[in-house]
Order: structure tokens, then sequence, then C-alpha cells
């Protein structure tokens, strides 16, 4: 079958060409070059970070790269240490009144970085503005919109009724970051401007300059324990090869997103350290399987389908078994990533004893095409992003060409980030890969932002793309998350994750993992949420 694919989209040769001498070159760096630049300031530290935040308000976008940067300027109720593990943030301690009601006690003599004082009337206006922000692209609203009614008891405690039971608030608060009630009602603009960014956390807002670097300083009122670092520049290097080239120059101290092709030599280099870890992050598929016809599938001769394929669950099936995750994590991420069968690492609260990753089956998928009635397969044009997620276009070349095998001749479209989110929100894709974490080790987060039907009204849904709907799984999730007894929670998740497995309403492919470089006097945990947290560098012992 020869599928026609759009020029304008195709990937220039000799651009490859120029990246592959690019890479050689810093190869060859690694493993030749010394760096001779001298150590990081004993006050000054220096990051090059891989995607720039959209935003420093901190309840405008619920998105990895805006909640690094929040978590140096702000806190929440319940924070979380490198292992997701919950412990006191803004709040000291949490209870539950009755079955709709929750009181927080929260941390006295805090204060924000103006040096007014943090009490409950902040705490109440940040529920509120997470859920009544102007144009915002957040989604906020699945942690806050079951808040009926924030009640300011005294200064610190704060009581938050819901209609339901809600037994996973504190969790699902983790993320949302407390702003001072003078600025609550600001817009995004303010915060961006920086007069708006006044929080409690570690850092205060020197400049972000668009594009090119955002300046911290250490906030010395801080509650917590202190960063050793009294500044902190951190500059926004998208490009892998930039950002080594940059430590290897000695311009930056440490990096994030080490691609897995330079792990070896970044070892290798007497310098430099590195650790790796696995991620929470689940890198999966999400597919149109709402509309009747679905703008990129096409057939032989490169005409739209009359029909969208990926409604058949057979077809959406057939595309898992065409792919080998264990080959993707040995080949093209060296190891450091670790295949999925489910949208949460095995050991979250709810996730399923049951599910494996998909075994790679090409034969089973050409048969479960053949059942859906496409013998000879068909063409589709599958979106990724190329510079959000660990070598995200290497795997999607690869993923095509395991398609394109089993008679889904695949074109891929790779594109940056933010023109990607932005089309992937606006549903203009068919099939297109995205990563999500879960904001709290609970499988409740994944299922409800990415699987449950998209409702406004609650806040579900909020990253479900492909508009996937299934009653008969709301109702089960929506009584899992209603359910008290911690035990039965936990059975009724899995069910409900085996579910929405079963039938491939999205599919997951690998957790990606993490690699960090820096000075080999500094030193670094990593995280499962992944983020880059300059307040958690320290010195090697």
């Amino acid at each position: 079958m020869r599928f026609r694919a759009h020029p304008a989209a195709s990937i220039s040769i000799s651009c490859r060409r120029f990246l592959h001498r690019v890479r050689l070159v810093i190869a060859a760096a690694l493993c030749l070059v010394s760096l001779h630049a001298p150590p990081a300031s004993a006050q000054e530290l220096r990051i090059a970070i891989a995607t720039e935040p959209s935003s420093l308000d901190p309840l405008f976008r619920l998105v990895g790269p805006d909640e690094q940067i929040a978590r140096h300027f702000f806190d929440s109720l319940v924070l979380q240490d490198e292992r997701q593990r919950p412990m006191p943030g803004l709040a000291l301690s949490w209870r539950t009144v009755d079955d709709t009601t929750w009181e927080f006690r929260l941390r006295p003599g805090v204060r924000f970085s103006d040096g007014s004082l943090f009490t409950a009337k902040d705490v109440a206006a940040s529920l509120h503005r997470a859920v009544s922000l102007q144009n915002s692209i957040g989604g906020y609203g699945i942690y806050t919109r079951q808040v009926t009614k924030a009640e300011i008891v005294d200064d610190y405690t704060i009581r938050l009724h819901t209609a339901a039971p809600y037994p996973t608030m504190p969790l699902d608060l983790s993320p949302v970051w407390i702003v001072s009630h003078k600025v609550a009602e600001e817009p995004t603009e303010a915060f961006n401007a920086g007069k708006a960014v006044i929080g409690t956390g570690p850092f205060r807002l020197v400049q972000w300059v668009r594009g090119e670097r955002l300046v911290l300083e250490r906030n010395d009122d801080y509650w917590g324990r202190k960063p050793i670092w009294k500044r902190v520049v951190m500059r926004f290097i998208p490009n892998d090869s930039a950002r080594i080239a940059a430590l290897l120059a000695g311009d930056v101290d440490l990096i994030e997103l080490v691609p897995p092709s330079a792990i070896e030599q970044i070892k290798a280099n007497p310098a430099l350290r590195l650790v790796t870890g696995i991620s929470a992050r689940a890198m999966y598929l999400n597919l149109d399987s709402s509309r009747e016809r679905t703008p990129f599938a096409v057939d032989a001769q490169g005409n739209p389908l009359p029909a969208n394929p990926l409604r058949d669950k057979r077809v959406r099936l057939a595309i898992s078994k065409a792919i080998d995750r264990q080959a993707i994590v040995e080949r093209i991420m060296q190891g450091v990533a670790e295949p999925a069968g489910q949208l949460v690492p095995g050991d979250y609260f709810g996730a399923s004893t049951k599910l494996r990753p998909e075994p790679y089956d090409p034969e089973g998928a050409r048969a479960l095409l053949a059942a859906a009635g496409y013998p000879n397969g068909f063409g589709i044009t599958f979106q990724v992003p190329n510079d959000r997620y660990v070598s995200a276009e290497k795997v999607g070349i690869a993923i095509g060409q395991m398609l394109s095998r089993v008679g889904i001749e695949t074109r891929v479209d790779a594109m940056p980030e933010s023109i990607y989110k932005s089309r992937a929100s606006k549903f203009e894709f068919s099939l297109f890969m995205l990563g999500w974490y879960s904001e709290a080790p609970e499988a409740s987060n994944s299922l409800r932002g990415i699987v449950a039907t998209r409702d406004a009204a609650r806040g579900w849904g909020s990253a479900n793309r492909g508009r996937y709907s299934n009653p008969v799984f709301d109702a089960l999730l929506q009584k899992a998350v209603a359910t008290a007894d911690d035990r039965a929670r936990a059975a009724l998740l899995a069910e409900a994750m085996e579910m929405a497995m079963e039938d491939a309403a999205v599919i997951p492919l690998y957790f990606e993992g993490s690699a960090w470089a820096f000075r080999k006097d500094l030193a670094y945990t990593p995280r499962l949420d992944q983020f880059t947290l300059a307040q958690e560098v320290t010195r090697a012992e």
C-alpha cells in the first residue's frame, strides 16, 4: 500500500545530517575533553532546563514545566518528597471531621515573600482561583471542583466541604499552589510580569527573560530548610546537544533530561557525575476514538477514510500489539525506562496486580486488523512532540515503523511542544503520543485525567484529548473515588484500570527514565516526578 505523505511535513534530510554531525562532535567532546572551568560559585547555581514554563502563574496550567518552576516560589498544603510520599507543607496536619469534611491545621508563622503572614484566607482564595481563573488551560479543577465550601475556622484552621466523600483530598491538593490572597484575583499577566509572584517558597523571583533565562534569589525567610544557593540562574536550552555542550563548556553546572545516547559517555567523564531513575511518567498513545471520521486516517490512495478505524477496539488493540516496548526501552532509551502495562507504577495505590505490558505480537495485530475490516491496513499520521519528552521523536519514528510493518502505513509528524499541545488540546490529531505522571501515588489521578469522559463541571477528563468515553467505566471510577475504605477503594481502582486497558482507551508504552548530569562536586537525588529543583541540589559529600 502506498501512503501519500504531505511534503510540507517531511523531515529535511540535510537537517538530519547536520544534527548528526553535531551529535558526533558532542560525543567526541564527552570522550576526550576534561572540564577545566572553575567550580560552581558557592553562592550561585546555574541550571539548564529543557522546557521553559508557559507561565509563572502557578494555577494557570497543570503541566510539568510550569509545576517545576512553581515549586521554587510557592508551597502547597501537602508537599511530596522525591518518592512522592506526602509530607506536611503549609498544613501541619489534616483529618476528616465527617464523610464530606476535611480539616487542615495550618503552619503558623509562615510569611509570603512580601512579608505578609500566611493564613487560612490565602488557602480559600487560592482554591477559588484554581476554579475561576479566566483563560486557564490548566486542569486544576480535577482536584478542586469537588470543594463546595471553604470554611475558615480561624487563621490557622480551614475546613473544606464536599458534596460527596473525597478520601484522596490531601493527596490531590499536593499540586495546588497557595498564592497570597492579595494577588488571587490578579490576571495571569501580572504573574508573568513578576509583580504577582508572591509565594511562601524557598526562592523569590528576580527576572524572567522569555526564551532565555529565569533568575531566582534565596528567600532567607523561608519556613523550611533553606537552599544553599543565594542565586540560581535557569537557562532554557531545549536542544539535547546544546545542553550537553553548555555543561562541557562550564556555562552551566547541572542539566536535566540527558539523552540516553549520551549516558555512557558522561559516565566516562571524570569531571562529571550522572544520576538516573525511572519516573512515574507514563508515556502513552492517545487515540481519537470518538469522531465518526478522523482527520489523519486515509486509504491506499491517500484519501480520507469514510469511517474512523480508531473507534474499533480491535484496531486499537492491534496498534498496541504492534509495538515492541522492550525494544524501545533497550535500544532507544538505553535501559533507562520500563515497559508499561497500565498508567501508573505497580506499587501505586490502586494499581492492578494483573496487568502486564502488552507482548509484541505483529501476527496478532494483523489478525485483529483483518477482523476489523482492514486486511490491507490503512494509512495514518502519527504526531509526536520533539522537545518535551526524552527521545520522543526517536520513539515516534520507531513506533511508526512498527505500525507500518503490520499494515498501518504511518507517517510521523514531529513538532515543538508549544505547537503540539495547543493542537492536541483542539482535538486536531488522530493518533498521538503524550506523557502523564500522577500528581500523587494513587491510580485515580491518571484515570480521572486521561480516561474519564470530559466533564468540565467536576474537572474530569481534562487531559482526555482522544475524547474516549465509556459510561460504565465512569460509573465505576466515580464509585471508587467516593469509597472511604482504603482496601475497597484500591480494589475498585484496580478494576477500573483493568477495564480501561482492556478497552485500549489509551495505549501505555513505558515509564520514562530520567537522567541528570552535573559537576562532580554537586549532588542530586532523582525524583519520581522528574522535577529539577534548585533547592534540592547540594554539595557532594
